[in-house]
């Protein structure tokens, strides 16, 4: 298949004046790493960026692109994804990832990732020469898990904003690997269990609450290798923008401020929230109101794996009996690969008649729609940030089951910290009883109604920070005024 082509539009010019002495608009190239939970959060900041006055360059990987359009049932070759916000000044450009459009990037995940560490960074810098025509004008937004952004802005002679789309816990846990290494917690063939205390701002810290990749004692992975160079990188950031709220990590971003200009300005989230005026969904949503308008108040348990991660098929049959024995309604989210892409259909055999009137499975929704809707009371979740932020927005409760990467550090903000939700098990030791005992406490029991009390609260601090004077506000105002600063304005 030919590459898509790019597609520039805007509606308001290019950001690079008109030669009649009017002043030049800052140009920000914003680039997310190519998975669904990275694109979302970035597309967002794009048009925050353009309300503020900048030009922006949004660059999607031409598979993302594509499984965008064709899960809305639209022609790749003539959508933009930034379609529905053309009054803002948002330009859409595509990259390749160096794979064919049809290579299945889920069942091919390592492969994958190696062309994201050696493929990718050529194709990124051919666009960004031809895209960044004025350096001083210009900046670069890139994620935090590219391998390149540091190095590539010195090249182009731009600033390196360093896009995180995670918890600063989890950045700061990265940034300090050089610690964890030196104390023996990290690269070593039988890591220390005592309790992390050593890391800046972060009083305290489990071995098992650490991130998936710094609790593996293999560390020659493409995914370690990405992360290794991905965090050299960050080193060299000029800036650091981070999708969490302040007042919900003080102490970690006061630290992290000492090291790099940090600002926190979530939660990122589209403006009226449950409704976005940009697609960024990689697969087709069922409409899932009709059923949850037919359930009572609370009722329902929300289930959802997430975009990326994946499930064993033991896994999924223990968390499967639990909901059945519980006699929750639950709405669940089946991923057509969340076990792999060759077996699409996971469940066990006579789930469907087991479960028939009170239960729904569906390949995927509109996650804010679902957790908005008032039949949702309880959320089981694998913990990507994106869910989290979402969940607490909606006031709804977690049942947290981790499956990698960050989703482990991020159960210890929900359970430990902020005591909105509940542990329900771990990879590979999670059982049918103790799920159904945690849906029943979670659905209909007084921890429940505790840990609703508790979401409220949660909720109330970031919708405080997102408010006119509120933190999230203040830091974003700080980072516009500097780059504009920085870029011409």
């Amino acid at each position: 298949m030919d590459p898509l082509p790019h597609m520039a539009h805007e509606a308001n010019g290019n950001g690079n004046g008109n030669g009649n002495g009017r002043r030049k608009k800052p140009h920000a190239v914003v680039i997310p790493y190519p998975m669904q939970g990275h694109v979302i959060p970035a597309a967002h900041l794009s048009l925050r960026l353009a309300a503020r006055g900048f030009a922006v360059t949004f660059v999607n990987t031409e598979s993302v692109h594509q499984r965008t359009a064709l899960a809305l049932g639209v022609d790749p070759l003539r959508y933009d994804v930034f379609a529905g916000a053309r009054c803002a000044d948002v330009r859409y450009e595509l990259v390749g990832d160096g794979f064919p459009l049809g290579f299945d990037r889920s069942l091919n995940h390592d492969q994958f990732m190696e062309g994201v560490l050696h493929v990718l960074p050529a194709h990124v810098e051919e666009l960004l020469r031809r895209i960044v025509v004025d350096p001083a004008s210009t900046c670069l937004v890139a994620d935090t898990f590219f391998v390149w952004p540091a190095t590539l802005a010195r090249k182009l002679g731009v600033p390196y904003v360093s896009f995180w789309t995670e918890p600063a816990l989890i950045f700061a846990l990265y940034y300090h690997m050089d610690l964890l290494t030196k104390h023996g917690h990290f690269k070593c063939k039988e890591p220390r269990t005592d309790t992390i205390t050593y890391i800046p701002g972060v009083p305290a810290i489990e071995p098992h609450e650490l991130m998936s990749y710094l609790q593996d004692t293999d560390t020659s992975s493409v995914v370690h290798r990405i992360i290794f160079k991905a965090f050299e990188e960050a080193h060299d950031a000029d800036y650091i923008l981070c999708n969490t709220v302040e007042e919900l990590e003080p102490s970690t971003i006061a630290a992290l401020r000492g090291k790099k200009p940090f600002y926190a300005v979530g939660p990122i989230f589209p403006a009226g929230f449950a409704h976005s005026v940009v697609a960024t969904s990689m697969w087709a949503e069922s409409d899932c109101s009709g059923w949850l308008d037919a359930q009572p108040a609370g009722s329902v348990l929300y289930i959802s794996f997430g975009s990326y991660a994946h499930i064993t098929k033991q896994e999924l049959h223990e968390i499967a009996g639990g909901v059945l024995a519980s006699g929750a309604r639950f709405l669940w989210v089946m991923r057509p690969d969340i076990v792999s892409s060759e077996d699409p259909d996971p469940l066990p055999a006579g789930f469907a008649a087991a479960s028939a009137g009170r239960g729904l499975v569906v390949p995927w929704c509109c996650q804010v729609e679902v957790l908005s809707h008032a039949a949702v009371g309880g959320f089981l979740t694998h913990c990507g940030w994106n869910s989290v932020l979402e969940s607490v927005w909606a006031g709804v409760p977690m049942l947290c089951f981790p499956l990698l990467t960050d989703q482990l550090t991020n159960r210890r903000l929900v359970v430990r910290e902020w005591r909105v939700g509940v542990p329900i098990g771990d990879r590979g030791a999670v059982f049918a009883q103790e799920v159904t005992e945690r849906i029943d406490e979670v659905m209909s029991g007084e921890e429940g109604e505790e840990l609703r009390q508790a979401v409220k609260k949660v909720r109330a601090t970031l919708e405080a920070a997102a408010a006119p004077g509120g933190s999230s506000q203040r830091g974003f105002n700080d980072f516009v005024d500097e780059l504009t600063r920085r870029c011409g304005g």
